[in-house]
């Protein structure tokens, strides 16, 4: 657990680097926004979102992986008190939380104050890497705050969600990432894992696209709830990503911060 967060760290960065090259090599659609003003943007807000975490930590007793062991130390939660081996708990733990992500993802398209803010991450109007790490550190500090919420009601071993957490953020750099699959191997890896070309489609501005395909990690969710949508309806090269009334301005960091405060919302 000491090394939890270096471990972590690492994997992010080395992930971030591995496809930031492959998307510089094979990239899937053409930027609209030069490289270098996207990535200060949302660079920036990534910054934030870490500082915001770390001022979490200061406040309250617990983050997530910290909950966990606190929920074990008392006997709290489902896999606390239910006597099933470990990988048992860990995997279904891991599931639950999954779930629980796209059921958020899900809830902040639906809610009007939460899309507020969470349209800071579709606001982006290219699709790569640094995608992944665009959010308000508002939504940030309200979504680890539901995670720590379902860590002691769920009582998943500490290991099941560091995994979860590693998971999770490679997952979202992968399908974030400008890359061209084959569609071939694309086709096969979305039967289980959401792909590039599979989330591109919920960063379109159509709103009966970006209202689908939830999911950051897995495919199935989207699939059993019947909010998956194979490809969008003008194709990836001629689809538009982001949303309809914007424009340069998403890549002003200032722009991003005040973005849930101004009147237009869709």
């Amino acid at each position: 657990m000491e090394h939890e967060a270096t471990i972590r760290l690492s994997v992010f960065l080395g992930l971030f680097a591995l496809f930031a090259v492959i998307e510089s090599l094979v990239p899937r659609k053409a930027r609209v926004e030069t490289r270098k003003r996207r990535w200060v943007a949302n660079w920036g807000l990534s910054i934030l979102d870490t500082l915001t975490i770390n001022l979490m930590a200061w406040v309250l007793p617990f983050l997530a992986v910290g909950a966990a062991v606190d929920a074990a130390k008392h006997g709290w939660g489902l896999f606390n008190v239910l006597d099933v081996p470990t990988w048992v708990a860990v995997v279904v733990s891991m599931l639950l939380l999954d779930f629980a992500i796209w059921f958020q993802h899900l809830v902040t398209h639906k809610i009007p104050l939460l899309w507020r803010l969470h349209q800071v991450h579709h606001a982006d109007r290219d699709m790569d890497v640094t995608t992944a790490i665009r959010f308000h550190p508002v939504e940030i500090a309200l979504s680890m705050g539901l995670k720590i919420g379902l860590v002691y009601l769920i009582g998943p071993p500490a290991i099941a969600v560091i995994l979860f957490e590693i998971i999770l953020n490679g997952s979202a750099l992968f399908n974030h990432a400008n890359i061209r699959l084959p569609e071939k191997v694309d086709r096969v890896v979305r039967l289980l894992l959401v792909t590039p070309d599979m989330h591109r489609v919920h960063h379109s501005d159509i709103r009966a696209e970006h209202d689908s395909n939830y999911g950051f990690s897995l495919s199935i969710w989207d699939r059993m709830f019947g909010t998956y949508v194979a490809q969008p309806a003008k194709g990836h090269d001629n689809m538009t990503v982001g949303l309809r009334w914007q424009d340069a301005r998403p890549a002003n960091l200032w722009w991003n911060l005040k973005l849930p405060f101004r009147g237009r919302t869709r």
